[in-house]
Protein backbone atom coordinates (compact mmCIF):
# COMPACT_ATOMS: atom_id res chain seq x y z
CA UNK A 1 0.00 0.00 0.00
CA UNK A 2 1.85 3.50 -1.09
CA UNK A 3 2.80 5.13 1.88
CA UNK A 4 1.14 9.06 1.34
CA UNK A 5 2.95 10.32 4.22
CA UNK A 6 6.27 9.84 2.74
CA UNK A 7 5.17 10.08 -0.75
CA UNK A 8 4.81 13.81 -1.22
CA UNK A 9 4.81 13.92 -4.57
CA UNK A 10 1.66 10.87 -5.40
CA UNK A 11 -0.26 12.71 -2.70
CA UNK A 12 -3.46 14.95 -3.90
CA UNK A 13 -2.77 18.20 -3.38
CA UNK A 14 -4.85 21.50 -3.66
CA UNK A 15 -3.59 24.33 -5.92
CA UNK A 16 -1.09 26.94 -4.59
CA UNK A 17 -3.27 29.07 -1.63
CA UNK A 18 -6.64 27.28 -2.87
CA UNK A 19 -8.43 26.15 0.15
CA UNK A 20 -10.04 22.68 0.49
CA UNK A 21 -14.00 22.53 -1.60
CA UNK A 22 -15.41 22.17 1.64
CA UNK A 23 -13.93 25.23 3.53
CA UNK A 24 -16.27 28.34 3.45
CA UNK A 25 -15.54 31.76 1.88
CA UNK A 26 -12.34 33.71 2.41
CA UNK A 27 -14.71 36.60 3.71
CA UNK A 28 -16.86 34.69 5.29
CA UNK A 29 -17.72 35.94 9.18
CA UNK A 30 -16.06 33.44 11.60
CA UNK A 31 -20.04 32.93 12.69
CA UNK A 32 -19.94 30.71 9.76
CA UNK A 33 -17.80 28.69 10.00
CA UNK A 34 -18.73 27.79 13.56
CA UNK A 35 -21.99 26.93 12.62
CA UNK A 36 -20.73 24.19 10.53
CA UNK A 37 -20.11 22.15 13.74
CA UNK A 38 -22.40 22.07 16.69
CA UNK A 39 -20.93 20.43 20.00
CA UNK A 40 -23.07 19.33 22.84
CA UNK A 41 -21.72 18.91 26.20
CA UNK A 42 -24.00 18.03 29.07
CA UNK A 43 -21.77 20.25 31.73
CA UNK A 44 -20.67 22.98 29.17
CA UNK A 45 -24.32 23.42 28.28
CA UNK A 46 -25.10 24.25 31.50
CA UNK A 47 -22.83 27.21 31.61
CA UNK A 48 -23.40 27.93 28.29
CA UNK A 49 -25.62 31.11 28.80
CA UNK A 50 -23.31 32.85 31.24
CA UNK A 51 -21.35 33.41 28.40
CA UNK A 52 -23.85 34.30 26.38
CA UNK A 53 -25.24 36.66 28.45
CA UNK A 54 -22.46 38.08 29.58
CA UNK A 55 -20.90 38.57 25.93
CA UNK A 56 -24.51 40.55 25.19
CA UNK A 57 -24.07 42.49 28.01
CA UNK A 58 -20.93 43.66 26.55
CA UNK A 59 -22.63 44.56 22.89
CA UNK A 60 -25.42 47.09 24.47
CA UNK A 61 -23.04 48.88 26.89
CA UNK A 62 -21.73 49.46 23.62
CA UNK A 63 -18.04 47.75 24.25
CA UNK A 64 -18.12 44.74 22.27
CA UNK A 65 -15.06 44.44 20.04
CA UNK A 66 -15.34 43.89 16.01
CA UNK A 67 -12.09 42.64 14.70
CA UNK A 68 -11.41 44.28 10.62
CA UNK A 69 -10.44 41.67 8.62
CA UNK A 70 -7.47 42.99 6.74
CA UNK A 71 -6.45 40.99 3.01
CA UNK A 72 -3.51 43.20 2.21
CA UNK A 73 0.35 43.37 3.84
CA UNK A 74 0.04 45.95 6.87
CA UNK A 75 0.92 49.67 5.22
CA UNK A 76 -0.40 53.43 5.12
CA UNK A 77 -2.90 52.15 3.26
CA UNK A 78 -4.66 48.68 3.72
CA UNK A 79 -7.72 46.53 1.88
CA UNK A 80 -10.32 45.80 5.17
CA UNK A 81 -13.32 43.51 4.93
CA UNK A 82 -15.37 45.52 7.27
CA UNK A 83 -18.20 44.43 8.16
CA UNK A 84 -16.47 41.05 7.99
CA UNK A 85 -17.88 39.08 5.09
CA UNK A 86 -18.33 42.18 2.82
CA UNK A 87 -16.08 43.26 0.44
CA UNK A 88 -12.50 44.50 0.95
CA UNK A 89 -12.02 48.07 0.17
CA UNK A 90 -8.68 50.21 0.33
CA UNK A 91 -8.75 52.64 3.66
CA UNK A 92 -5.75 54.96 4.95
CA UNK A 93 -4.34 53.58 8.03
CA UNK A 94 -4.48 55.37 11.03
CA UNK A 95 -4.32 52.59 13.54
CA UNK A 96 -0.89 50.69 13.44
CA UNK A 97 2.08 50.59 15.44
CA UNK A 98 3.80 50.24 12.12
CA UNK A 99 5.45 53.69 12.98
CA UNK A 100 8.60 53.62 10.83
CA UNK A 101 6.81 51.85 7.75
CA UNK A 102 8.83 48.88 7.47
CA UNK A 103 6.20 46.40 8.43
CA UNK A 104 6.33 45.46 4.57
CA UNK A 105 9.45 46.30 3.80
CA UNK A 106 11.21 45.32 0.66
CA UNK A 107 14.75 44.68 2.50
CA UNK A 108 12.80 43.67 5.62
CA UNK A 109 11.06 41.14 3.60
CA UNK A 110 13.85 39.50 1.75
CA UNK A 111 15.86 39.07 4.97
CA UNK A 112 12.96 37.42 6.10
CA UNK A 113 13.65 35.32 3.61
CA UNK A 114 16.68 34.76 3.78
CA UNK A 115 16.38 33.56 7.29
CA UNK A 116 14.18 30.55 6.14
CA UNK A 117 16.86 29.64 3.27
CA UNK A 118 19.79 29.62 6.05
CA UNK A 119 18.46 29.00 8.97
CA UNK A 120 14.95 27.24 8.58
CA UNK A 121 11.61 28.15 9.78
CA UNK A 122 11.76 27.03 13.34
CA UNK A 123 13.90 25.67 16.56
CA UNK A 124 11.34 22.94 17.86
CA UNK A 125 12.76 23.48 21.47
CA UNK A 126 13.87 26.64 24.29
CA UNK A 127 17.06 28.47 24.01
CA UNK A 128 19.08 26.80 26.68
CA UNK A 129 18.25 23.26 25.01
CA UNK A 130 18.80 23.06 21.36
CA UNK A 131 17.31 26.54 20.49
CA UNK A 132 20.02 29.08 20.20
CA UNK A 133 21.42 29.83 16.96
CA UNK A 134 24.17 32.47 16.13
CA UNK A 135 21.77 34.90 14.46
CA UNK A 136 20.01 35.17 18.17
CA UNK A 137 22.63 36.37 19.72
CA UNK A 138 23.77 38.58 17.24
CA UNK A 139 20.50 39.61 17.36
CA UNK A 140 20.89 40.23 21.53
CA UNK A 141 24.35 42.14 20.30
CA UNK A 142 22.70 44.56 18.29
CA UNK A 143 19.54 46.01 20.01
CA UNK A 144 22.22 45.66 22.90
CA UNK A 145 24.01 47.88 21.09
CA UNK A 146 21.25 49.91 19.86
CA UNK A 147 20.34 51.01 23.06
CA UNK A 148 22.99 51.40 25.01
CA UNK A 149 22.78 48.55 27.21
CA UNK A 150 25.59 45.98 28.11
CA UNK A 151 23.26 42.97 27.13
CA UNK A 152 19.96 41.51 26.15
CA UNK A 153 18.07 38.61 26.23
CA UNK A 154 15.17 37.55 23.41
CA UNK A 155 11.87 36.49 24.06
CA UNK A 156 8.31 35.98 22.34
CA UNK A 157 7.50 39.35 22.88
CA UNK A 158 7.22 42.10 25.11
CA UNK A 159 4.28 40.80 27.11
CA UNK A 160 6.94 37.81 27.63
CA UNK A 161 9.79 39.71 28.72
CA UNK A 162 7.83 41.79 31.45
CA UNK A 163 6.50 38.28 32.33
CA UNK A 164 9.93 36.97 33.23
CA UNK A 165 11.51 40.75 34.53
CA UNK A 166 10.50 41.02 37.98
CA UNK A 167 10.05 37.66 38.83
CA UNK A 168 13.29 36.42 37.66
CA UNK A 169 15.36 39.24 39.40
CA UNK A 170 13.17 40.37 42.59
CA UNK A 171 12.38 38.51 46.08
CA UNK A 172 10.09 39.28 48.47
CA UNK A 173 13.15 41.67 50.38
CA UNK A 174 12.74 44.15 47.07
CA UNK A 175 9.87 46.89 46.18
CA UNK A 176 8.75 47.70 43.33
CA UNK A 177 7.44 51.34 41.73
CA UNK A 178 5.51 51.40 38.92
CA UNK A 179 3.35 54.26 37.04
CA UNK A 180 -0.46 53.81 37.85
CA UNK A 181 -0.89 53.58 33.62
CA UNK A 182 1.47 51.56 33.24
CA UNK A 183 0.88 48.59 30.42
CA UNK A 184 -1.05 45.25 31.15
CA UNK A 185 2.01 43.08 30.60
CA UNK A 186 3.82 45.04 33.31
CA UNK A 187 0.59 44.87 35.70
CA UNK A 188 0.27 40.66 35.21
CA UNK A 189 4.35 40.57 35.16
CA UNK A 190 4.20 42.48 38.59
CA UNK A 191 1.41 39.47 40.17
CA UNK A 192 3.42 37.38 39.18
CA UNK A 193 6.29 38.08 41.92
CA UNK A 194 7.10 38.51 45.40
CA UNK A 195 8.09 41.81 45.22
CA UNK A 196 6.06 44.57 47.30
CA UNK A 197 4.08 46.28 45.49
CA UNK A 198 4.18 50.33 45.73
CA UNK A 199 1.58 51.99 42.62
CA UNK A 200 2.05 56.02 41.92
CA UNK A 201 -0.30 58.53 40.38
CA UNK A 202 0.62 58.93 36.57
CA UNK A 203 3.58 61.41 36.45
CA UNK A 204 3.43 62.23 39.52
CA UNK A 205 7.08 62.72 41.00
CA UNK A 206 5.92 63.48 44.35
CA UNK A 207 3.79 60.58 44.67
CA UNK A 208 6.85 58.41 43.77
CA UNK A 209 9.16 60.23 46.02
CA UNK A 210 7.11 59.63 49.16
CA UNK A 211 6.95 56.24 48.58
CA UNK A 212 10.64 55.80 48.10
CA UNK A 213 11.75 57.46 50.87
CA UNK A 214 9.27 55.10 53.01
CA UNK A 215 10.26 52.03 51.71
CA UNK A 216 13.57 50.16 53.41
CA UNK A 217 13.34 47.24 50.35
CA UNK A 218 16.95 45.44 49.34
CA UNK A 219 16.34 46.18 45.72
CA UNK A 220 14.37 49.43 44.93
CA UNK A 221 12.94 49.11 40.94
CA UNK A 222 11.14 51.70 39.37
CA UNK A 223 9.37 51.00 36.55
CA UNK A 224 7.70 53.02 33.83
CA UNK A 225 6.54 53.02 30.42
CA UNK A 226 8.58 55.74 28.34
CA UNK A 227 5.77 56.27 26.44
CA UNK A 228 1.78 55.38 27.99
CA UNK A 229 0.11 53.70 24.70
CA UNK A 230 -2.92 54.45 25.36
CA UNK A 231 -2.17 58.64 26.02
CA UNK A 232 0.88 58.77 23.63
CA UNK A 233 2.53 61.42 26.58
CA UNK A 234 5.90 60.27 28.20
CA UNK A 235 7.47 59.49 31.57
CA UNK A 236 9.78 62.17 32.50
CA UNK A 237 13.02 59.96 33.17
CA UNK A 238 14.73 62.47 33.68
CA UNK A 239 13.19 63.18 37.07
CA UNK A 240 12.54 59.85 37.53
CA UNK A 241 16.48 59.10 37.37
CA UNK A 242 17.03 61.58 39.47
CA UNK A 243 14.64 60.11 42.32
CA UNK A 244 16.16 56.78 41.32
CA UNK A 245 19.74 58.42 42.06
CA UNK A 246 19.06 60.20 45.47
CA UNK A 247 17.25 56.80 47.11
CA UNK A 248 19.23 54.32 45.36
CA UNK A 249 16.49 53.04 43.36
CA UNK A 250 16.90 51.38 39.53
CA UNK A 251 14.97 52.71 36.43
CA UNK A 252 13.51 50.22 34.26
CA UNK A 253 11.29 51.26 31.19
CA UNK A 254 9.09 49.84 28.78
CA UNK A 255 9.94 51.41 25.00
CA UNK A 256 7.81 49.63 22.92
CA UNK A 257 6.38 52.43 21.44
CA UNK A 258 9.25 54.43 21.40
CA UNK A 259 12.25 52.23 20.18
CA UNK A 260 13.36 53.29 16.71
CA UNK A 261 11.47 56.64 16.36
CA UNK A 262 12.09 58.48 20.00
CA UNK A 263 15.12 60.44 20.36
CA UNK A 264 17.28 62.08 17.87
CA UNK A 265 18.27 58.97 16.29
CA UNK A 266 15.36 57.07 17.41
CA UNK A 267 17.00 55.24 20.58
CA UNK A 268 13.68 55.73 22.84
CA UNK A 269 12.46 58.08 25.60
CA UNK A 270 15.96 57.55 27.53
CA UNK A 271 17.90 59.00 24.79
CA UNK A 272 14.76 61.74 24.54
CA UNK A 273 15.37 62.87 28.23
CA UNK A 274 19.87 62.44 27.81
CA UNK A 275 19.60 59.60 30.30
CA UNK A 276 20.70 56.86 28.26
CA UNK A 277 23.97 56.22 30.95
CA UNK A 278 20.97 56.46 33.57
CA UNK A 279 18.51 54.01 33.08
CA UNK A 280 18.88 50.30 34.08
CA UNK A 281 17.02 47.82 32.29
CA UNK A 282 14.85 48.77 28.83
CA UNK A 283 11.77 46.11 27.83
CA UNK A 284 10.68 46.85 24.25
CA UNK A 285 9.00 44.91 21.27
CA UNK A 286 10.16 43.97 17.75
CA UNK A 287 6.15 44.31 16.86
CA UNK A 288 6.48 47.27 16.01
CA UNK A 289 8.04 50.03 14.51
CA UNK A 290 10.98 47.05 14.18
CA UNK A 291 9.23 45.60 11.57
CA UNK A 292 5.65 44.40 12.98
CA UNK A 293 6.25 40.98 13.09
CA UNK A 294 7.02 39.23 16.70
CA UNK A 295 9.63 39.26 19.75
CA UNK A 296 10.69 41.21 22.38
CA UNK A 297 13.38 41.82 24.47
CA UNK A 298 15.07 42.87 28.01
CA UNK A 299 18.42 44.90 27.03
CA UNK A 300 19.98 45.99 30.61
CA UNK A 301 22.88 45.32 32.75
CA UNK A 302 25.09 42.26 31.94
CA UNK A 303 24.33 40.56 35.23
CA UNK A 304 20.61 41.07 35.03
CA UNK A 305 20.66 39.68 31.74
CA UNK A 306 22.61 36.77 32.82
CA UNK A 307 19.91 35.74 35.54
CA UNK A 308 17.18 35.74 33.49
CA UNK A 309 18.30 33.69 30.79
CA UNK A 310 18.78 31.11 34.64
CA UNK A 311 15.26 32.22 35.93
CA UNK A 312 12.81 33.93 33.17
CA UNK A 313 10.31 31.52 32.86
CA UNK A 314 9.09 32.52 29.57
CA UNK A 315 12.50 32.19 28.26
CA UNK A 316 12.69 28.58 29.87
CA UNK A 317 9.33 26.92 28.73
CA UNK A 318 8.75 29.07 25.23
CA UNK A 319 10.34 28.28 22.32
CA UNK A 320 13.30 30.26 21.07
CA UNK A 321 12.47 33.51 18.23
CA UNK A 322 11.79 32.26 14.55
CA UNK A 323 14.69 32.54 12.39
CA UNK A 324 13.12 34.42 9.88
CA UNK A 325 12.10 37.50 12.54
CA UNK A 326 15.90 37.14 14.16
CA UNK A 327 16.73 37.60 10.60
CA UNK A 328 14.65 40.47 9.65
CA UNK A 329 15.16 42.36 12.95
CA UNK A 330 18.74 42.58 12.59
CA UNK A 331 17.85 44.25 8.83
CA UNK A 332 15.73 46.78 10.52
CA UNK A 333 18.53 47.59 13.15
CA UNK A 334 20.83 48.22 10.05
CA UNK A 335 18.63 50.42 8.17
CA UNK A 336 17.70 52.22 11.27
CA UNK A 337 21.55 52.62 12.09
CA UNK A 338 22.21 54.23 8.52
CA UNK A 339 19.84 57.26 8.29
CA UNK A 340 17.08 58.49 10.70
CA UNK A 341 14.84 59.48 7.33
CA UNK A 342 11.67 57.24 8.76
CA UNK A 343 12.23 59.00 12.37
CA UNK A 344 12.52 62.31 11.17
CA UNK A 345 9.31 61.73 8.57
CA UNK A 346 7.31 60.69 11.15
CA UNK A 347 7.53 63.64 13.73
CA UNK A 348 6.80 65.56 10.48
CA UNK A 349 3.67 63.76 9.71
CA UNK A 350 2.98 64.12 13.80
CA UNK A 351 3.70 67.53 14.29
CA UNK A 352 1.01 68.13 11.37
CA UNK A 353 -1.59 66.11 12.56
CA UNK A 354 -0.97 67.17 16.51
CA UNK A 355 -1.69 70.90 15.01
CA UNK A 356 -3.96 70.01 12.53
CA UNK A 357 -6.57 68.41 15.27
CA UNK A 358 -6.17 70.76 17.99
CA UNK A 359 -6.71 73.83 14.92
CA UNK A 360 -9.98 71.63 14.07
CA UNK A 361 -11.10 72.17 17.80
CA UNK A 362 -10.81 68.08 18.61
CA UNK A 363 -10.03 67.44 22.03
CA UNK A 364 -6.16 65.52 22.29
CA UNK A 365 -4.58 64.62 24.94
CA UNK A 366 -1.82 67.28 25.64
CA UNK A 367 0.92 64.81 26.48
CA UNK A 368 1.77 66.60 29.68
CA UNK A 369 2.75 69.43 28.22
CA UNK A 370 1.14 72.93 27.54
CA UNK A 371 -0.04 72.30 24.40
CA UNK A 372 -0.73 68.73 22.93
CA UNK A 373 0.62 69.62 19.38
CA UNK A 374 3.80 69.92 21.26
CA UNK A 375 3.82 66.29 22.13
CA UNK A 376 6.59 64.64 20.06
CA UNK A 377 5.05 61.12 20.40
CA UNK A 378 2.91 59.56 17.36
CA UNK A 379 -0.05 58.33 19.62
CA UNK A 380 -2.77 61.47 19.34
CA UNK A 381 -6.10 60.24 21.17
CA UNK A 382 -8.96 61.85 20.01
CA UNK A 383 -10.94 62.07 23.02
CA UNK A 384 -14.52 60.94 22.49
CA UNK A 385 -15.07 59.79 26.11
CA UNK A 386 -18.67 57.73 25.57
CA UNK A 387 -17.94 54.44 23.81
CA UNK A 388 -20.86 54.18 21.75
CA UNK A 389 -20.16 57.58 20.00
CA UNK A 390 -16.66 56.15 19.41
CA UNK A 391 -17.81 53.07 17.82
CA UNK A 392 -19.61 55.18 15.93
CA UNK A 393 -17.22 57.50 14.79
CA UNK A 394 -14.97 54.71 13.90
CA UNK A 395 -17.49 53.16 11.53
CA UNK A 396 -18.50 56.61 9.78
CA UNK A 397 -14.75 57.31 9.66
CA UNK A 398 -14.04 53.55 8.04
CA UNK A 399 -17.22 54.93 5.31
CA UNK A 400 -15.09 57.78 4.74
CA UNK A 401 -11.88 55.83 3.67
CA UNK A 402 -10.46 56.11 6.95
CA UNK A 403 -9.25 53.21 8.88
CA UNK A 404 -9.30 54.42 12.95
CA UNK A 405 -10.16 52.19 15.45
CA UNK A 406 -12.32 53.28 19.16
CA UNK A 407 -10.64 52.47 22.02
CA UNK A 408 -13.48 51.74 25.49
CA UNK A 409 -13.52 49.96 28.22
CA UNK A 410 -11.75 47.50 29.34
CA UNK A 411 -8.81 49.02 26.93
CA UNK A 412 -9.21 52.56 28.60
CA UNK A 413 -11.22 53.20 31.97
CA UNK A 414 -14.75 54.08 31.63
CA UNK A 415 -15.64 57.27 30.44
CA UNK A 416 -12.52 57.57 28.55
CA UNK A 417 -13.48 56.24 25.20
CA UNK A 418 -11.39 57.92 22.31
CA UNK A 419 -10.17 57.43 18.47
CA UNK A 420 -6.77 56.25 19.11
CA UNK A 421 -5.13 57.47 16.08
CA UNK A 422 -1.27 56.73 15.31
CA UNK A 423 0.86 57.93 12.69
CA UNK A 424 3.55 55.90 10.08
CA UNK A 425 6.30 57.01 8.35
CA UNK A 426 4.02 54.92 5.27
CA UNK A 427 2.02 57.56 4.89
CA UNK A 428 2.25 60.94 3.01
CA UNK A 429 0.98 64.23 3.93
CA UNK A 430 -1.80 63.97 1.52
CA UNK A 431 -3.46 61.21 3.47
CA UNK A 432 -2.96 62.92 6.88
CA UNK A 433 -5.00 65.81 4.61
CA UNK A 434 -7.72 63.47 3.75
CA UNK A 435 -7.99 61.77 7.14
CA UNK A 436 -8.31 65.60 8.61
CA UNK A 437 -11.26 66.75 6.41
CA UNK A 438 -13.08 63.14 6.93
CA UNK A 439 -12.27 63.55 10.79
CA UNK A 440 -13.99 67.35 10.88
CA UNK A 441 -17.18 65.80 9.04
CA UNK A 442 -17.42 62.91 11.17
CA UNK A 443 -16.76 65.52 14.53
CA UNK A 444 -19.68 67.52 13.19
CA UNK A 445 -22.39 64.62 12.20
CA UNK A 446 -22.16 63.39 15.26
CA UNK A 447 -21.65 67.22 17.70
CA UNK A 448 -18.30 66.30 18.80
CA UNK A 449 -15.73 68.91 18.39
CA UNK A 450 -16.03 72.21 19.59
CA UNK A 451 -16.63 74.42 16.83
Amino acid sequence: MENRLFSPGKAQRSPAHAPPAHAPPVHAPLRFIASQVKFSHMTYDKYRNIYADTLMQIREEGLYKDERIIVSPQGGAVSVSFPEGTPPREVINLCSNNYLGLSSHPEVIQAAHDGLDTHGFGLSSVRFICGTQDNHRLLERRIADFLGMEDAILFGSCFDANGALFEGILTAEDAIFSDRLVHASIIDGVRLCKAQRNVFEHNNMADLEEKLAASTARIKLIMVDGVFSMDGDMAPLDKICDLGDKYDAMVAVDDSHATGFIGKSGRGTHQHFDVMDRVDIITTTFGKALGGATGGCVAARAEIVALLKQRGRPYLFSNALMPAVTAATIRVLDILSKTTERRDKLATLTEFWRWSLTDAGFDIKPGGLRHPALCPTPIVPVMLYDAKIAQEFSRRLFDEGIFAVGFFFPVVPKGEARIRTQLSAALEMSDLEKALAAFVKVGRGLGVDSR
